[in-house]
């Protein structure tokens, strides 16, 4: 019913996250992969905005897709109370479990897959600038 609701929060979040962290990497004037190819040096890094970006992309993409799923089946309506599960207290009650349950699990579940992807292009960096490295 409103399980979306929970990631939407998350992604919110993140998204300023994302902006504050991107307007301090650029007073800072961090390299970036994608500047620059000689991958031996130890400064280049994929900054936190890049990574940030990936977790706001994930979130935005899930929310909006649920939203729309959500609205296909008239679960949220165009007007006040724009979910139809707070009309009764019956039903108010029930979203509020699901937003717990399901809501948590995913904005949960979204994240470790973004720590894993984190981790995956950090391992993969490493291994270029040691192939770069040795050849050189």
């Amino acid at each position: 019913m409103a399980c979306f609701i929970v990631p939407a929060v998350e992604a919110v979040a993140v998204t300023a996250a994302y902006f504050t962290v991107k307007n301090h990497e650029k007073k800072i004037a961090l390299p970036k992969v994608s500047e620059s190819t000689d991958f031996s040096s130890k400064q280049v890094k994929i900054t936190w905005s890049k990574r940030l970006g990936w977790l706001m992309s994930l979130l935005w993409g899930g929310v909006l897709l649920l939203a729309f799923e959500h609205f296909w089946h008239g679960e949220i309506a165009p007007f006040p109370p724009f979910l139809t599960a707070m009309v009764s207290p019956e039903d108010t009650a029930e979203m509020l479990h699901e937003m717990a349950t399901v809501g948590v699990s995913m904005a949960v579940f979204v994240t470790a897959v973004w720590g894993a992807m984190c981790g995956v292009a950090q391992l993969m960096v490493k291994k270029i600038r040691k192939t770069v490295s040795s050849e050189a």
